[in-house]
């Protein structure tokens, strides 16, 4: 608790409870000189939304958020409950204060025989998928949608520091079942304007020095953890115009000058089952 967590910060960014006077102490000084990362925070969040609308109401019906952080502003298993669709969603976060308010919420919110959340690491894909397998929630015969949601720009280094975020990826990308869809959103530098590309600068330093490093990817390095799975159309593209008609009713209305001000790229991969030989 000395130090700032990713995790709560970005919950106070949502207007989240979840998070503690040196979280806030650390977004306060964030938004002081980079107002527009709450809009972000609040794009992505709808991005988020979106894809879990968008897939469940085309039969998808199991969701594993990897990275889900605190439960603000809308969870996987409320937006996929909405759908009026039987979804099972396993929860995954590395972050203690995340984990133990996700289960609060399941307590109230949740169901049991449909949800569940683990206390994981992104970056032991093989010891994760066996302890998501365990909760008995999630049919490995059957289509899941992988979420990693605004994590990966939060460096991922290994046992020797290099960074293996990509790395873990196509681990992921392997482990899922044919049928399944990996949804990726990144924060990048690439194609913004000028200005906010300066703050970006900015934004890493602080973070970097607050014990939280992270990396700023290219959109063609973001698109390349896609791997060979299959683009859902429009493909990559900034968050804000992701489908904005999976949109779900009363959704708070988020607006930039222009797309690239969102500075998230995300989209939707398809694992397509391979030819018989």
């Amino acid at each position: 608790m000395d130090r700032p967590s990713v995790a709560r910060v970005y919950d106070y960014y949502l207007g989240g409870t979840a998070n503690y006077e040196v979280d806030r102490e650390f977004g306060e000084k964030v938004l002081a000189d980079f107002p527009l990362l709450k809009p972000i925070a609040r794009a992505n969040r709808l991005f988020l939304h979106r894809v879990v609308r968008y897939l469940a109401q085309r039969g998808v019906s199991q969701f594993v958020d990897i990275g889900s952080g605190v439960p603000t502003m809308g969870s996987t298993h409320q937006v996929a409950d909405e759908t009026g669709r039987n979804t099972r969603v396993v929860y995954v976060d590395h972050e203690p204060t995340a984990v133990a308010h996700s289960r609060t919420l399941l307590e109230t919110s949740g169901d049991p025989r449909r949800h569940a959340v683990l206390h994981a690491d992104l970056r032991e894909p093989d010891e994760l998928w066996r302890q998501m397998a365990d909760t008995g929630l999630i049919d490995l015969g059957k289509p899941v949608a992988l979420l990693l949601i605004a994590v990966l720009h939060v460096q991922q280094p290994g046992p020797d520091g290099t960074e293996i975020g990509p790395a873990s990826v196509a681990r992921y990308r392997e482990l899922l079942p044919p049928g399944s869809y990996l949804a990726i959103s990144h924060i990048t530098d690439d194609g913004v304007p000028v200005g906010l590309a300066d703050a970006l600068v900015g934004l890493k330093r602080k973070y970097d020095e607050s014990g939280s490093p992270v990396i700023w990817r290219s959109r063609a390095e973001i698109g390349a953890l896609m791997g060979d799975f299959a683009g859902i159309a429009p493909g990559m593209t900034w968050t804000s115009l992701w489908h904005p008609e999976a949109s779900g009713p009363g959704a708070p209305a988020v607006r930039f000058a222009a797309p690239e001000e969102s500075a998230i790229w995300g989209g939707v991969g398809h694992k397509q089952a391979r030819e018989a030989a």
